[in-house]
């Protein structure tokens, strides 16, 4: 790579391309295999609407009815109900009846860190905190 090509991929790059045969190997045996890093992948995805993060980020406070969930995001029930089948499938969340209600709660505290741990990023680049501090 020349220098000029080198400065317009921002200096990112090598400029030699060297070989390092240990911490290949090392890394290589290090990786989670490709279905895991897939299955990882998917479940990110699913972060990727707000609507999703919006009712993850209120079950955070604890269990929660569907009627709560819809009010208090604003959201319709029908909208709300479809996103929850979404979260169940990936299991994000879980859920329990109680004669005519259905309370949802997050799967385990895996999503929470998760979730807790990208608001805290997102939050210190803008220069703020989180609440929960």
């Amino acid at each position: 790579m020349t220098e000029s090509e080198l400065h317009a991929a921002g200096g990112e790059l090598c400029s030699e391309h060297h070989h390092h045969a240990d911490a290949i190997e090392s890394l290589q045996q290090k990786l989670p295999d490709e279905d895991a890093l897939m299955d990882l992948a998917d479940t990110f995805r699913v972060f990727g609407d707000t609507t999703r993060v919006k009712i993850i980020s209120a079950l955070l406070t604890g269990p929660l009815c569907v009627c709560d969930i819809t009010d208090a995001l604003g959201v319709s029930q029908s909208a709300v109900s479809h996103q929850l089948r979404i979260l169940r499938s990936h299991r994000l969340v879980k859920y329990r009846r109680e004669g005519r209600l259905v309370y949802y709660t997050l799967d385990d505290e895996h999503i929470s860190s998760i979730i807790r741990a990208g608001l805290d990023h997102v939050l210190e680049r803008r220069g703020e905190h989180h609440e929960n501090e």
